[in-house]
């Protein structure tokens, strides 16, 4: 048998079961990317009832029918356990009578595609907000190749996770290494204030730097390309964040609990906005990489969430971050460590790249596995 063409509706049913009798609870909740995946979910369920979420089991997908521009929020879940999804989400699942048509890891690649997002979206219907239904997916096409055919591309992206997977691994044991490193030092010697070794750099931008080097700063502590609309927006007043300095939003009080913060690792000089503050160390004393270590722990973003201040607003200003107290060691060993935190970045950009290849890998696997079931015709 070669490909075979039919349509969604006839592969895939809807699943209704919800979690009344709340056998699972908030820490089975899960939330869903437009990136295709299963996250911890990111709101407070703590006080919510969670008798109407919907329960995802192995084997079944999730999508959310509220488009986001131009990506369908959607998961699968290919792990072992069951989860919670909110109620205001699709559950759905292959056929029994299906499963000898289709895997659902295959299904899953053909979800896992920009050019399936555009042609979702393209289906979906509304004004103010745009809803991809349901009958919607149902009446979508699909090109199968016999399941031998799917068994081997399946194969093949799994020999991929499981590769970045080992790797990711020993990326956590690099991580625990820079914590258990830290927490020695803070256990050995006296914390102080950082503020008598940070300088404070409030330089505009007199280059003329243009808006590539514009960045932004994450809650993730990163630097990234700004997503704000620069059309028409004068550059003149943004901060200059040179090589070996840091920057981050004192504004804590939007951003999920976390200070949006980033450091200059390169060579070269960027553009931040004008609400951000931007400083140096003295480098004779503290080096800015060690003093990452400890603004990239989850305990400085509760510390900085806990002492910021204000009514509609709260925020957290350079006169705070001065009163932050880490231990601070000789150089040679603010040195020592950071090189290992160093790698961990290093590695940790290569995972993600990775990961990224993987998720690009999904249409290659997909026009493969239809080309092969077309010449088994």
């Amino acid at each position: 048998m070669g490909l075979i063409k039919c349509c969604l509706g006839d592969l895939l049913e809807m699943t209704t079961e919800v979690n009344s009798s709340n056998e699972y609870h908030a820490k089975d909740v899960r939330g869903m990317t437009i990136t295709k995946e299963i996250i911890p979910t990111k709101a407070d369920v703590a006080d919510t009832d969670l008798s109407k979420f919907l329960v995802v089991h192995p084997d079944e997908f999730v999508f959310n029918p509220r488009t986001h521009g131009k990506k369908i929020g959607f998961g699968f879940n290919d792990t072992k356990s069951s989860f919670l999804i909110s109620w205001n989400n699709i559950a759905f699942r292959i056929k029994t009578s299906m499963r000898d048509k289709v895997l659902p890891e295959y299904l899953f690649f053909h979800f896992n595609r920009s050019e399936w997002d555009r042609e979702a979206c393209f289906r979906s219907w509304g004004s103010s907000t745009e809803v991809f239904t349901w009958e919607a997916l149902c009446d979508m096409a699909i090109d199968l190749p016999p399941l031998s055919v799917q068994q081997k591309y399946v194969d093949i992206y799994n020999a991929m996770v499981a590769n970045q997977k080992c790797y990711e691994r020993g990326l956590e044991d690099l991580k625990l290494v820079c914590d258990a490193y830290i927490e020695d030092l803070r256990r050995k010697m006296p914390c102080q204030k950082i503020g008598s070794y940070l300088i404070e750099s409030d330089k505009r931008n007199d280059t003329n730097l243009t808006v590539d080097m514009v960045r932004g700063l994450a809650t993730s502590k990163e630097l990234i390309s700004t997503k704000a609309n620069m059309d028409g927006v004068s550059l003149s007043n943004y901060k200059i964040l040179p090589p070996r300095h840091i920057a981050y939003v004192p504004d804590t009080s939007r951003r999920a609990d976390k200070v949006s913060l980033g450091f200059n690792n390169t060579n070269e000089t960027f553009l931040v906005s004008s609400i951000s503050v931007v400083f140096g160390t003295n480098l004779k004393v503290l080096i800015p990489e060690y003093l990452m270590l400890f603004l990239t722990r989850a305990e400085f973003d509760r510390y900085a969430r806990f002492n910021s201040w204000g009514s509609a607003r709260e925020a957290f200003n350079y006169e705070d971050m001065c009163d932050v107290e880490i231990p601070i060691p000789d150089i040679s060993i603010q040195k020592a460590i950071t090189e290992i935190f160093t790698v961990y970045n290093k590695r940790k950009q290569i995972n993600e790249r990775l990961k990224a290849q993987i998720k690009d890998i999904c249409p290659v696997l997909v026009k493969g596995a239809v080309e092969e079931g077309k010449r088994n015709d």
